[in-house]
């Protein structure tokens, strides 16, 4: 009797050409989700930084609340196309993704809301997190006893 390996991922594999197919028939529209980075700089803050390209200013919008951050906006296909003289039957090759998106982070309750700042450039939406003044680390000094 043969011994025969079971994938449990092969199934998956089956289906995905399908769903490629009905994903690229959509045009690149709907839901996208912009690449982010969040890091500690070393002034006692977060930053988060979203890669948000041929998007403007007022298409985006920070919202923090309860603790969460909430990034939203839309990347509109028929803005980039017009700003640029195209026509959507001269594309060769559509892989950018256009349409809404909305990405929501849990963020420490050492955050101060406060000071929280938010600077677009070239593409980039960054988002300056700063801690509560209480919650950044003291040195404290040790006295010696006599």
């Amino acid at each position: 009797m043969a011994m025969t390996r079971f994938d449990p991922f092969a199934d998956l594999l089956t289906i995905r050409g399908p769903l490629d197919a009905d994903f690229a028939s959509w045009g690149g529209s709907g839901r996208w989700v912009p690449a982010v980075d969040i890091f500690e700089n070393g002034k006692q803050e977060l930053v988060l930084k979203a890669e948000l390209p041929d998007m403007k200013r007022e298409d985006i919008q920070v919202v923090f609340e309860n603790n969460t951050l909430t990034l939203k906006g839309e990347r509109n296909f028929e803005q980039v196309t017009t700003e640029h003289g195209v026509k959507q039957d001269q594309f060769h090759r559509l892989e950018r993704a256009y349409g809404t998106f909305s990405r929501c982070f849990s963020l420490p309750s050492t955050v101060d809301a406060s000071k929280i700042g938010a600077d677009y450039k070239n593409g980039v939406l960054t988002v300056t997190l700063p801690f509560r003044e209480e919650s950044r680390p003291r040195t404290i000094n040790v006295e010696v006893a006599a």
